[in-house]
């Protein structure tokens, strides 16, 4: 059996997880943070929407700067996906300090938190884009690249929509646009934010902060790895 048969068949299975039911209590979770955002005022939800949309759009633009460095024209596959996993280690790294760092600083640098995670995580998936061999110059590139964070932040009820995004996105990537951004930052607020304000807490905030944006780079790594496989061996 091939590396890529391998690979091929490892997304597979990664995508029959994904596409799992929800457990009871996942259900209730997003139950109940449905109804806490119906109590948001529509204005609120609108200045939370435009703030992440601008703080997204600049990091994407930060972000395209500092491409992957390597010549990595004439790799395999394989040579590629392992570039990856040292990507994904190093990147764990980071985050994991400056989740430490920042938990360990109180409610404000709690908040800074955000958009300095936001940016590593968009840093991490541009690198990403550029080892399969994609180029982050051209919005299409972009805009695939924010659909993998939303999978990978996002609850059962939009998975199967961008999963079937991703795996044709060759054919459908000249029809989209751009984002829906208030699912987009509402889905990510939701996903994270019971982590996301233990982080703040004293005296715990540290190891919070740490071991949560570890974990969390791991699972957006794990969800690049396999949305590029699907979309690459769509094609073949």
């Amino acid at each position: 059996m091939t590396y890529e048969t391998q690979m091929a068949e490892e997304a597979r299975l990664w995508k029959q997880k994904l596409m799992r039911k929800p457990s009871f209590l996942e259900r209730s979770s997003k139950k109940a943070q449905v109804k806490f955002n119906q109590f948001i005022p529509e204005k609120v939800h609108h200045t939370i929407t435009e703030s992440i949309k601008k703080m997204v759009q600049a990091t994407l633009v930060g972000s395209n700067i500092t491409t992957f460095p390597k010549k990595i024209e004439n790799l395999t596959f394989e040579e590629r996906e392992q570039l990856v996993l040292k990507s994904i280690d190093t990147f764990k790294k980071t985050a994991a300090i400056e989740g430490a760092s920042t938990g360990a600083g109180g409610i404000l640098l709690g908040l800074a938190d955000f958009p300095l995670f936001l940016s590593i995580k968009m840093k991490f998936l541009f690198e990403v884009a550029s080892i399969y061999g994609y180029s982050t110059k051209e919005y299409e590139e972009r805009l695939f690249l924010l659909y993998i964070f939303q999978l990978a932040f996002s609850s059962e009820t939009h998975k199967e929509e961008l999963l079937g995004l991703i795996e044709q996105w060759e054919t459908k990537k000249h029809e989209v646009k751009d984002l829906d951004w208030r699912i987009f930052q509402q889905e990510y607020r939701d996903y994270i934010d019971v982590i996301k304000l233990m982080q703040i807490l004293p005296g715990i905030g540290a190891v919070v902060g740490g071991v949560a944006n570890y974990h969390l780079v791991q699972q957006l790594g794990e969800c690049a790895m396999n949305c590029y496989r699907l979309r690459i061996f769509s094609n073949h």
